[in-house]
């Protein structure tokens, strides 16, 4: 198992950005957890999902108006992730905790494990954010390499030309493989899972199989099996191409840094925790509502990983606090004032990183 520890010497930046968020919400007298655009956001997103669902089981579609509901219902999917289950496994969704690991379970029903990605996600991911040997986000290879520390294999020349096909394909990997890997293997990459209780083991399988029910025997059993099958292949391919790109943009842009520990060793740095996440973390079109609203202020991973307690409707406003401190701190606030800019940047870095290490040293010593 490998670890890695942070400096705990200079948490200067923290202790002054803390001081300054907390006085906002007292000041302005409002809770960190949602309110009420949370709350009519998981209205529209859950309804819109539901209707999606009902068209293509009772609408009497045509093939070609059942596949574009396919992507509005793959769309909607994917902003639940984002908003409402993001939030509430996080648990900044509500101030009650069983409200909380209740809308948390809307990552089951759309296939996957939430407890599973708590550990993945709320402990490994935001704690040791990039960091090669520990972070599951960031341990695709050989498939794809996210960076310089990562072994190099000849497919990686043209990963920034297969990657939005792996994205795509992504949430299928997720619910069929990953998780079940997760589960038999009682291990998240290199970290020994967190022991499950029978609670636990009783909602992973009583979810996956109302997830094989509701998505694949019954959808079939209307369709028949090669509709179904375009179907159901267009609904993950729009949702897993969604979410991958937005967690991508969060880490793998240019500018963001990573390290690298060894498996079963111990490394040091001499940085605070919270001066990592700075330095290992982007935000990109901070000023487009839409998208904001759509990625659940998933567009301010700087903000939500320095306060993932904080529902990601406050993010906009405590952006500007954070800026503000990281400038007095001399602490970098990685940004892009659009999602193109942040996509064109996040496949500049994957192209970089497909080259030979090799060829990458005899260009920087001719440079």
């Amino acid at each position: 198992m490998a670890k890695i520890t942070f400096s705990n010497s200079n948490n200067d930046f923290y202790q002054s950005l803390k001081t300054s968020v907390d006085a906002y919400f007292a000041n302005n007298k409002i809770k960190k957890t949602g309110d009420w655009r949370l709350y009519s956001k998981t209205i529209i997103l859950v309804t819109t999902a539901l209707v999606c669902y009902g068209l293509l089981m009772f609408g009497g579609l045509q093939n070609w108006q059942a596949l574009l509901i396919c992507v509005v219902f793959g769309c909607s999917l994917a902003s639940i992730g984002f908003s409402v289950m993001h939030d509430a496994n996080h648990g900044s969704y509500s101030t009650k905790p069983k409200l909380n690991d209740f809308l948390g379970l809307s990552l089951n029903a759309l296939g996957a494990s939430s407890y599973l990605w708590k550990q993945k996600h709320n402990i490994i991911h935001h704690t040791y954010t990039n960091v090669d040997g520990i972070d599951d986000d960031i341990a695709k290879s050989p498939i794809i390499r996210h960076c310089e520390s990562q072994k190099w294999v000849p497919a990686h020349k043209v990963q920034y030309l297969y990657l939005l096909p792996v994205y795509a394909l992504s949430t299928i990997f997720w619910i069929y493989i990953m998780d079940f890997t997760k589960y038999f293997s009682h291990k998240i990459f290199t970290t020994e899972a967190w022991k499950m209780t029978t609670k636990n083991h009783i909602i992973f399988w009583a979810t996956k199989i109302l997830y094989v029910t509701f998505y694949i025997v019954l959808p079939m059993m209307v369709w028949g099996f090669l509709p179904w099958l375009v179907g159901y292949f267009v609904l993950n391919a729009v949702m897993g191409l969604i979410l991958s790109l937005v967690f991508q943009l969060a880490h793998v842009v240019e500018n963001t840094e990573f390290e690298h520990v060894a498996l079963d060793a111990t490394k040091h740095v001499e940085t605070a925790w919270a001066e990592h996440q700075m330095k290992t973390t982007a935000n990109f079109a901070m000023g487009n509502k839409v998208i904001s609203w759509f990625v659940g202020g998933l567009n301010y991973q700087i903000e939500h990983h320095l306060f993932p307690r904080i529902s990601h409707i406050h993010y906009p406003e405590i952006s500007k606090i954070v800026m503000e401190k990281a400038k007095a701190f001399n602490l970098p606030y990685n940004k892009y004032d659009t999602m193109t800019e942040a996509v064109a940047s996040h496949f500049r870095v994957m192209k970089q990183l497909g080259k030979k290490p090799e060829q990458v040293v005899r260009q920087v010593q001719a440079a």
